[in-house]
């Protein structure tokens, strides 16, 4: 068996290596083509800039019909296994696909192995997806053969071009009937289907439930004819591209150009051919007698159709998907890209036809002015911009106010539209994205600012008043009036141009540069105090920790309540219910422990109440270590959920020591009593010296493991808490303390937990099966049913529902440090 794998890893390796020496020779061909033609393809932008604009627009319902073609594909093939899918999910379902084919090896055939959220939430299966898909993929092919065959029978026999292009489609009906082949074979358990089992048996069950699907055979025939749908929607865009650039337009060449294109497609194992189809196409629009600029013009516009439109639709596919980030991230995004754009403006020449037209509206002044202005609100738009990522309401202002001026910087500078266009789209999507700007800045910070910007203007004024009336004539060439060192150092301090002024001495350029710098350093420090985050460090109060912990008493249910009243945490009360939150602030977030501790049936209401609350403080709030019980509470509010990991709970009663699963425990367990080790529960209170030696574990383990206390859904050493809590230790045989748990209060009923969990370095291996076991013990004298061992991360991912999901399976699968969460679950 492993000889016979891994035949089949080196088979499928060289496999995927020739793949990539074929897209390499592909992309270097083409960039030979296009280099050698790099002539005509001057001419290109002028064929294109004369292409009719009406004949352009009916490319428009082209590409929509093709889309709704490609959906409709999808549709039939799901329902040709008795599978409903929606129209909106099969046409997402396309674009996506589409669009990761584009970065995959054989994107075609393997991007159909994705599945977007929408199809998983459907209800269907795993393999019912495949299912799906293979017959879409089926259809595909089928079809290419099908409208192919005619078209090349035509090349063919019309002027004898194009003889080469049946080996392509002999290799696509050898493909169809392998497939057709291999499909019988398996069903009827044929020659195929045993060798398979003999061979490969663990791959027998899969096989078997991928084609054990009923076919309906009427369904499938509508898959086939939404697929030459498409094929005939591709032959029109090459169509209406020869009439759109007003050459020589036929149907038939359109189709056989379209048929060789995507026989490249086909056959191109990496980016869907890009750059083999381009050579294609022209190649074969100059057998028609078509110039290679007339062809590259038909190909370009053919491919924005069919490869670069699709490809964008599937990027806005998935950033629909996350719009909620997508909307926080563009502003950000946009004001970067503003501030950029403003320093090279500002940096660079205007043009001088907008610059003389301007003059007639503007004074000369004003646009120097203006240009000045264009550099600072740049920089200060690049500052801003990393505040926007966190959601301060005051960046959002400031941006807003900062792209308004930059706007107006834009056209009073020298009409820069183009720039002014992405000022006045900054300023739109900073207004469509208001309400994802929530966290408030700090009130004393913009006090300290404003306080100290006044006490600099005022310092600046009266020093640059009293420098420049009583500075030497020789310093500017200018003898000063009281005006003018008004006038020249509000223009200095206010970083604007002064056109008056022109430094003549060493003296006066530094004299000019100091007033110049405490002006960016006030103005910069004013920006930094006003979109400084109010994120001030609260604590909770006695009586706030006295009415938790009563409410705990009263309405507690959770292994994890006993956390909610740690140090750490803050408390939000609500004032309609008997009720409370535990939560810490972080980076922007009120990260809440579970759920609110009150009764079930006001749960919704307090959730509704903090989200309110949270508003108003500019926090965002995040749930954690919600259990599944609690979720509809959560989905009435439209809170997004992610899965992290499981929680093991162990039934005390069916426990035993007995069965084969059970062996490495018993021998760990011998173990320790042939090397004299024993266990003992030690109930609260402790001496001084116990909770000592408790220390010194707990220090030796946090050091040899290189890990730090991280308080919240766990605790801490603490020896006030472990006061009054039972401890179970494990000794050696000179009664040194080895490892240690404590057991702390479960407000769940009938169930027993525990919290630290540490050993020394040379403890034994089975040191911690012994306390497990001994803790098990002790619950059973103690009447409980359950024990709760904690949560396992990164468990009981088998169907991820989102990308989250999907990205903590692969990594738990494929990244090693996470490897040890497997063996957790599995104890």
């Amino acid at each position: 068996m492993h000889a016979v794998l891994k035949n089949t890893f080196q088979f499928i390796s060289r496999k995927v290596y020739w793949q990539q020496i074929l897209a390499v020779l592909f992309l270097l061909l083409a960039i030979f083509f296009f280099r050698s033609e790099r002539k005509e393809l001057a001419t290109i932008i002028p064929n294109l800039e004369k292409a009719d604009a009406g004949w352009l627009s009916l490319g428009i319902p082209a590409i929509i019909f093709c889309t709704l073609f490609q959906g409709g594909l999808y549709r039939k093939s799901f329902a040709s296994i008795n599978l409903t899918l929606k129209w909106g999910d099969a046409v997402a379902l396309f674009l996506k696909r589409n669009f990761i084919g584009v970065f995959l090896p054989a994107g075609s055939i393997t991007s159909l192995a994705y599945s977007p959220s929408q199809i998983r939430k459907s209800g269907f299966s795993k393999m019912q997806v495949h299912q799906a898909s293979g017959l879409f993929a089926f259809a595909s092919l089928l079809t290419v053969f099908i409208a192919g065959l005619p078209v090349i029978i035509y090349a063919v026999f019309s002027n004898g071009l194009f003889g080469n292009a049946w080996i392509g489609l002999i290799i696509i009906f050898l493909i169809i009937a392998g497939l057709v082949f291999i499909a019988r074979s398996i069903r009827q358990r044929g020659f195929l289907y045993k060798f398979l089992d003999s061979r490969l048996p663990a791959f027998t069950p899969f096989i078997n439930e991928l084609f054990a699907a009923n076919v309906n055979g009427r369904k499938f025939s509508g898959a086939v004819l939404y697929s030459l749908g498409v094929e005939i929607s591709g032959m029109l865009f090459v169509y209406l591209a020869m009439f759109a650039l007003g050459l020589p337009a036929s149907f038939g060449v359109a189709a056989i150009t379209y048929i060789v294109a995507v026989l490249m497609m086909v056959i191109s194992p990496f980016l869907k051919g890009l750059g083999a189809v381009e050579l294609a196409m022209v190649y074969a629009l100059g057998q028609f007698g078509y110039s290679p600029a007339d062809a590259l013009s038909i190909t370009i516009l053919f491919r924005l159709a069919e490869f670069w439109i699709p490809l964008a639709a599937g990027v806005l596919a998935f950033a629909w998907r996350g719009k909620e980030l997508f909307l926080r991230l563009a502003p950000a995004i946009l004001c970067f890209f503003l501030g950029l754009i403003n320093i090279i403006s500002a940096v660079t020449p205007p043009i001088h036809q907008r610059l003389r037209l301007l003059h007639k509206y503007i004074p000369l002044d004003a646009t120097r002015a203006s240009h000045i202005l264009v550099l600072f609100i740049g920089i200060s738009l690049l500052v801003t911009a990393a505040y926007l990522f966190r959601g301060l309401k005051n960046a959002w202002a400031i941006a807003l106010v900062l792209s308004v001026f930059s706007l107006i910087g834009h056209l009073t500078k020298a009409l820069d539209y183009e720039e002014a266009i992405l000022a006045a789209l900054t300023v739109i999507v900073l207004l469509i994205t208001a309400s994802q700007y929530r966290i408030r800045s700090s009130n004393k910070w913009m006090q300290t600012g404003i306080k100290t910007a006044l006490l600099s203007f005022l310092a600046v004024l009266i020093f640059g008043f009293i420098s420049f009336y009583f500075i030497d004539v020789k310093d500017f060439g200018i003898d000063f009036t009281w005006q003018d060192s008004i006038r020249h150092t509000l223009n200095s301090f206010f970083l604007l141009q002064d056109s008056g002024l022109y430094p003549k001495t060493r003296f006066g350029h530094e004299f000019l540069a100091l007033i110049r710098v405490l002006g960016i350093f006030t103005w910069g420090f004013l920006l930094f105090t006003f979109i400084k985050p109010n994120f001030h460090k609260q604590s909770a109060n006695i009586s706030q920790l006295e009415r938790a912990k009563f409410l705990l008493s009263q309405f507690g249910n959770s292994a994890n309540d006993y956390f909610k009243t740690y140090k750490d945490k803050l408390f939000f009360f609500s004032d309609i219910h008997e009720a409370f939150i535990a939560y810490r602030i972080s980076g922007g977030f009120a990260v809440v422990l579970e759920s609110p501790v009150c009764e079930e049936e006001n749960k919704l209401s307090v959730l509704a109440e903090f989200d309110h609350h949270c508003r108003k403080m500019g926090l965002i709030p995040a749930f954690y270590r919600v259990d599944e019980s609690s979720i509809p509470w959560f989905n009435i509010l439209r809170k997004q959920k992610v899965l992290i990991g499981q929680e093991a709970i162990l039934e005390i009663k069916n426990f035993s020591l007995e069965g084969k699963d059970k062996a490495s425990l018993r021998n760990g367990l011998k173990s320790l009593q042939k090397k004299e080790y024993h266990t003992t529960v030690h109930p609260s209170p402790h001496t001084p010296e116990f909770i000592a030696a408790l220390k010194n574990v707990s220090d030796e383990w946090l050091k040899s493991y290189e890990v730090k206390e991280l308080v919240f859904s766990q605790g801490m050493f603490s020896e006030s808490e472990l006061q009054h809590q039972d401890i179970i230790t494990l000794v050696d045989k000179d009664g040194q303390v080895k490892a240690f748990l404590n057991v702390i209060p479960d407000f769940a009923e009938d169930e027993c937990t525990y919290d630290l969990i540490r050993k020394t370095m040379d403890a034994p291996a089975a040191a911690m099966d012994g306390l497990i076991i001994a803790l098990i013990q002790y619950a059973k004298e103690k009447g409980k049913l359950f024990l709760n061992l904690g949560m396992v991360p990164m468990s009981g991912l088998g169907n991820p529902e989102n990308a989250a999901e999907q990205i903590i399976k692969i990594a738990a699968d494929k990244i090693k440090r996470f490897q040890h969460y497997k063996g957790l679950r599995e104890f």
